[in-house]
C-alpha cells in the first residue's frame, strides 16, 4: 500500500468510526492542519458563501422570474438537466473509479449542488439567455433544499457504508444559510439597483481572491502533503463531471428543440456548480479529521470548469467569425399596379386649381 491509498483508507476508516462509534481523531494522517487553521478556512469559507450569495441574488428581478414561471418550460429542463444529469453523474464517476466512502461523498455533494453565479458570466459570454440563467440559478437553488438531500440520500445507497455517514441536518441547515443572503441580494436589486452592479462585481472579485488566498494558505502550512488528497481518480473526476455535464445538458435541451440561446445556457447552467455552496458543506457539517482535505475538492472542480467553460466560448467565438453570412434572398411579388393618387401637394398645384375652375 502506498502513502495515497493509506491516507485515503485511514480518512474512510476514520469515516467508519465516527459515524458508527462517535470516537474523535485528532491526530495522524486524517487531520493534517492545526485547529486554529481549520477554523480560518472554515470563516473564510463562511465569509465567501455569504458575500457570493448577496452578489447572486442581486443579480435575480423578480419581473423575470415571474416571467419565466408563467412559461416555465426552458426553466423546467434546466432544473432536470441540473439535478438529474449532474447527480448522476458523479455517482457513475464514483463508481468508475473506484472512489474511497469519503471521496464518494464530496463527489456527490458537488453533483447535487445547485447552479453557481459563474454560469450565468459563462452564458453572457456565450450569447445565452440571460433571463434563463439567471432564473435557473434562482430556482435550482430554492429546488436544492429538498433536492439535495434527497438525491444524497438516494445516491448513497449505492455506497456499502454511506447509508448514514451523510449529515443531513447539517446540509439542510447550510442549504437554508445560503437562501437569507440571497433575499438579501434580491431586496437591493429591487429597492437599490443602483449598487448592484457593484456588489456583483465586488463578489465575484472576492470570490477569485478568496480561493487563490486558500490554495496559498494550504500550500504554506502543508506543502507537498496537500497533493496526498487529490489522487489521480480525484483529478479524472473533477475534469470529466462538468465536461460531460456541458455536453449533456446541450444534448437535452437540442432533443426537446430549443432554441440555439437557450441550447447554450442550460448547457452551462448544467455544468456550472456552486462551489463555495460545496466547499462550505464540506467543511461545516463534517468534522476535521473527517473529512481531512477533501473540501478543497470544489477549488479543483472549479479550475475544471472555468478552463473547460472558456474552451467552449473561443470555439464559439471562433465559430462566430468564420461561419458565412446568410444571404437574405430577395423574393419579388407580382402586384397590381396601384391607382394613381393624388398627393395633397398635387392637388393644391395651379394645375389642378385651373382644371376643378373649369369644372365649374
Amino acid at each position: 500500500m502506498n502513502v495515497t491509498e493509506g491516507f485515503r483508507r485511514g480518512v474512510s476508516y476514520g469515516l467508519l468510526n465516527i459515524t458508527s462509534e462517535n470516537t474523535t481523531i485528532t491526530s495522524g494522517p486524517q487531520y493534517l492542519m492545526s485547529q486554529a487553521m481549520d477554523k480560518a478556512f472554515k470563516g473564510i469559507t463562511i465569509i465567501i458563501l455569504f458575500i457570493t450569495m448577496i452578489s447572486l441574488g442581486c443579480t435575480m428581478e423578480i419581473a423575470k422570474i415571474k416571467a419565466h414561471i408563467l412559461q416555465p418550460k426552458g426553466v423546467i429542463i434546466a432544473l432536470v438537466a441540473q439535478f438529474g444529469i449532474m447527480p448522476f453523474t458523479a455517482f457513475c464517476l464514483a463508481k468508475v473509479f473506484q472512489l474511497e466512502p469519503i471521496e464518494a461523498i464530496s463527489v456527490l455533494i458537488c453533483g447535487c449542488c445547485p447552479g453557481g453565479n459563474l454560469s450565468n458570466i459563462f452564458a453572457l459570454a456565450l450569447q445565452g439567455d440571460m433571463n434563463l440563467s439567471i432564473v435557473m440559478t434562482t430556482c435550482s437553488t430554492v429546488v436544492a433544499l429538498g433536492a439535495m438531500p434527497l438525491l444524497l440520500y438516494l445516491y448513497c445507497q449505492g455506497f456499502s457504508g454511506l447509508e448514514n455517514a451523510v449529515p443531513y441536518a447539517r446540509i439542510i441547515i447550510a442549504l437554508i444559510m445560503t437562501l437569507a443572503p440571497c433575499a438579501i441580494g434580491i431586496a437591493i436589486n429591487h429597492w437599490a439597483s443602483r449598487y448592484s452592479q457593484r456588489i456583483i462585481k465586488v463578489g465575484l472579485s472576492i470570490l477569485l481572491i478568496a480561493f487563490v488566498v486558500i490554495g496559498v494558505m494550504c500550500g504554506i502550512s502543508l506543502g507537498g502533503r496537500v497533493w496526498l488528497v487529490f489522487s489521480p481518480q480525484l483529478l479524472a473526476v473533477a475534469s470529466l463531471m462538468p465536461l460531460i455535464g456541458y455536453l449533456l445538458g446541450y444534448i437535452l435541451s437540442t432533443l426537446l428543440k430549443q432554441n440555439g440561446q437557450c441550447k447554450r445556457t442550460i448547457a452551462v447552467e448544467t455544468g456550472c456548480q456552486n462551489v463555495q455552496l460545496c466547499a462550505t458543506i464540506l467543511k461545516v457539517a463534517f468534522p476535521p479529521e473527517v473529512i481531512g482535505l477533501l473540501f478543497l475538492f470544489p477549488l479543483i472542480y472549479m479550475v475544471f470548469q472555468g478552463g473547460e467553460a472558456l474552451l467552449f466560448i473561443v470555439i464559439f467565438r471562433c465559430y462566430q467569425r468564420c461561419k458565412p453570412p446568410t444571404e437574405e434572398k430577395t423574393t419579388y411579388l407580382a402586384v397590381d399596379k396601384p391607382e394613381e393618387t393624388t398627393s395633397p401637394l398635387h392637388r393644391d398645384s395651379p394645375l389642378n386649381l385651373k382644371d376643378s375652375a373649369s369644372d365649374r
